[in-house]
C-alpha cells in the first residue's frame, strides 16, 4: 500500500492540461461521491459539513474544472495519485480535497493519455482529537490548508 511517508508528491501548483483532463473524467463520480459521504455525516456526524449546512446538494456541487486550483501529484510503480484542491463556489474560502488514482488501461502500458484510466479514490474527511480528547471533524478545508497525503 502506498503511504505519504513512501511516496514523495510534487510541490502544489497550478493543474497543468492533463490534470485539469484527468478532473473532468471523474467529475460525475466526484459530485456524486461528495453528496452520498455529505449525506452519511450528517446521520452520524453533521460537523463534517458543517461549514456547508447552508447549501443545498446542487450548490455544494457546483464546481467545475475552473475551480480545481491546486494539485501535486506522486508516482508508484503501479499508477499515480493525484491530490486536488477545488473550491466550492458558492462557499467563501471552502475547498474539498480530493485523491484520483491514475493507472495503465487494461492491456497498455499506460504511457500516453489514451491508454491511461483514472478513478476518484477519496474525499478528505479529517479527524482530530485535541488534547482534551474532543474531537474535531471536517471535509470542507480553507485556503491556508496545505494539500497533503490522506487515505480518506
Amino acid at each position: 500500500m502506498s503511504t505519504g511517508e513512501i511516496i514523495e508528491l510534487t510541490e502544489a501548483h497550478a493543474p497543468k492540461p492533463t490534470a485539469i483532463h484527468t478532473f473532468e473524467s471523474i467529475l460525475p463520480a466526484l459530485k456524486h461521491e461528495l453528496i452520498k459521504i455529505r449525506h452519511d455525516h450528517d446521520k452520524h456526524e453533521p460537523e463534517y459539513f458543517v461549514r456547508v449546512a447552508s447549501l443545498n446538494d446542487s450548490e455544494l456541487t457546483s464546481f467545475t474544472s475552473k475551480d480545481l486550483i491546486e494539485v501535486r501529484a506522486g508516482e508508484t510503480a503501479y499508477g499515480l495519485h493525484l491530490f486536488g484542491k477545488v473550491r466550492i463556489p458558492d462557499l467563501e474560502d471552502g475547498y474539498i480535497h480530493i485523491r484520483v488514482f491514475i493507472s495503465a488501461k487494461e492491456g497498455t502500458d499506460g504511457t500516453t493519455e489514451d491508454e491511461r484510466v483514472a478513478k476518484l479514490h477519496s474525499i478528505h474527511t479529517e479527524e482530530v482529537v485535541k488534547q482534551n480528547g474532543d474531537h474535531v471533524y471536517r471535509a470542507i478545508f480553507g485556503p491556508e490548508d496545505p494539500l497533503e497525503w490522506f487515505e480518506t
